[in-house]
Formats: C-alpha cells, structure tokens, sequence
C-alpha cells in the first residue's frame, strides 16, 4: 500500500487504500463528486448555448463575435475539466488519474469557486451590487434570461461546495501522509526559509493593497466609479484567503500550532490556488482587454498585481507539496524558521 504522496510531479497515478477513512465518508465523497459535476453541467449548459447562438450570429451588443466566442469557447473547455474533475472525485478510475493533471486542476478549479462562498454569501446578505466591481467594460449590455442566469449560479454554488466538501475526502483517501496526524507530529517541516520569507512578503503586499482596496482606498485604482460596493467586497474575500493561505504554510514550517495537520494543509491548498487561478485568468484580460474590457486598476498595477498573484500562488503549492512528502526535510525543533 502506498502511504503517502510519492512524487506528485512524477506523472504516476498512486492509487491507496482508504486507510481506514470509512464507508460514511467515501459516501459523502461521492455525493460530492457527482453534485459538483451535475450543477456545472447547467453553467456548461448555459455557455453551449451562447457560443451556438454567436455562431449564428447572436451575441451582445457590447462584445465582438470573435471576443464572445472565444470567451466562451475557454469557458466551455474550463467547464467540462470541471464536470470530469467532479465525477472522478465520486468514481474510482478517479483515483488512477495521474497526479500532476489531476492535482492542478483539483488546485485551480478549487481556488476558484471554494474561496467565492463566503463572498455569495456575504454579498447576498449585504445586497453587494450587481456589478462586477469592475472588471468589465460591458455596462451590462443584453440582459440574460433569468434561466440562464439560475443555471449560472446554481453551476457556481453547486461546483464550489461540492469541492469543499469532496476534494479534501478524496486528497485525504489517495495521499493520507499528507493529511493524518497533527501538525508538528514530526518537528517542523525545512521548506525553504528564504523563499517562505519571499513567499510571506509577497503575500503581505497583495493582501495590504486588497484591504486597503476594501476599505475605500483608491491609490492605484483608475476607474474609481467601477470600483463599487461588490468589487470592494470582493476583494476584501481576496485579501482575507491571502492571509490564511500565508498562515497556513507558516503553521506547517514551524510545527506549530499542534492542530489537526488536514486543516492547513487543505487551507493552504485553497488559497493558494486562489491567488493563482484569479490572477492567471485575470491577467490576459488586463493585457488584451477583449470585448472592451477595462480594468479598474492602472494597467501597470494590474500586471504586477496579477503577476505577484501568481508568483505567490505558485511559492505556497510548492512549500505545500514539499512538505506533502513523507520525511521531506523534517530538522529537529532547534533548527526551525526564526520565531
């Protein structure tokens, strides 16, 4: 039986036993799994539509044929990785995926949608609005039918929480290593103290410019009027994942506190593919603005923002994976990260 995370940048499926994990909680994954997949087959729904109706020469009157097709199109192909992603968490040829297309998907598709549930829920409750906070050009154009837009959400919602509850059964049942015990069980972990303290300032100046953001500040913002009570909101929920997925990392290289090891490992796993998934599918739209897009920032801060995002993003699923790995540069309390 394989009992911990064997290289998962290899390219070799590690299938394991469920060491133990229990029927209850392989039920619950399933249930997750097949949630996830059927409430994004609306949204993949939704988007098959829109792309067949540009094809024949319907499509808003804000956007280019060629922009909203290809928008869409992206976001068809990201749907179906979705829809796949959600069955393999409920059926067993899941657990024979190989591990680096399995692991960044499962990494982007939850950065994505698990940090936005606090956000809906927020915004539902303080009646956020209906803006995107700015990040489009489109003054909301050619108003979708309700339906579509049920679907929409109903896709978003039903994806996000699917994966907050299955993702971490299935990770826990594949990779127990990385998930059993409690943190600091085997000393602190060594992943790097530079690149953790590079990581950390990253992090720190994203989620300062975020909260300063949030909290009304308008350096750096070049459209202050787009920048509207939901667009402040939402990136008040970007600053706040930042820090836990900071905190996260921090808790497991220092080996402290002595919790439950599952809970920073799958917190740090969230949010840093939080930071890179937003910021990798922001990015593009920042440098070629498609169908009219204006971002709120200056175009240089967006870049760099974005950039830092991803950069960021990328240090935390590292220092993650590395000390994902049995026995992995474990030193005795003594030689640990400066307090």
């Amino acid at each position: 039986m394989n009992d911990g995370l064997h290289a998962p940048v290899s390219g070799i499926a590690t299938p394991v036993e469920t060491d133990g994990i229990g029927a209850r909680w392989t039920s619950v994954r399933k249930a997750a799994g097949y949630g996830a997949a059927l409430s994004l087959s609306l949204y993949l729904a939704v988007k098959v539509v829109w792309v067949v109706a540009a094809l024949l020469g319907h499509t808003p009157s804000d956007f280019g044929d060629g922009d909203w097709i290809l928008l869409n199109t992206v976001t068809v192909g990201m749907s179906v990785v979705g829809v796949v992603l959600g069955l393999g968490l409920a059926q067993r040829w899941g657990r024979r995926v190989p591990a680096p297309p399995l692991v960044f998907c499962a990494w982007t598709g939850a950065g994505f949608l698990i940090p936005m549930i606090p956000y809906m829920l927020l915004s539902a409750f303080v009646g956020g609005d209906s803006g995107s906070g700015g990040s489009s050009g489109s003054g909301g154009g050619d108003a979708a039918p309700s339906w579509e837009m049920i679907f929409i959400g109903v896709g978003f919602a039903g994806m996000a929480v699917g994966l907050a509850v299955g993702l971490p059964i299935y990770l826990r049942e594949r990779w127990p290593a990385a998930f059993l015990g409690r943190v600091g069980d085997h000393g602190p972990a060594l992943l790097g103290r530079y690149r953790l303290r590079a990581m950390n300032a990253l992090v720190a100046a994203l989620a300062l410019l975020w909260t300063y953001w949030a909290a009304g500040g308008t350096l750096g913002i070049a459209h202050r009027d787009m920048m509207n009570a939901n667009g402040r909101l939402l990136v008040g929920n970007s600053a706040l994942w930042a820090v836990i997925g900071a905190a996260a990392v921090r808790a497991i290289a220092a080996g402290r506190p002595a919790m439950p090891r599952w809970i920073p490992m799958a917190l740090g796993f969230i949010a840093s593919g939080s930071l890179f998934a937003w910021a990798a599918w922001k990015l593009p739209w920042a440098l070629l603005h498609p169908g009219g897009y204006t971002p709120v920032e200056y175009p240089a801060v967006s870049v760099v923002e974005y950039g830092l995002g991803i950069t960021a993003g990328i240090m935390m699923l590292a220092a993650l994976l590395n000390a994902a790995r049995p026995g992995a540069g474990r030193l005795p309390a003594a030689r640990s990260l400066p307090r």
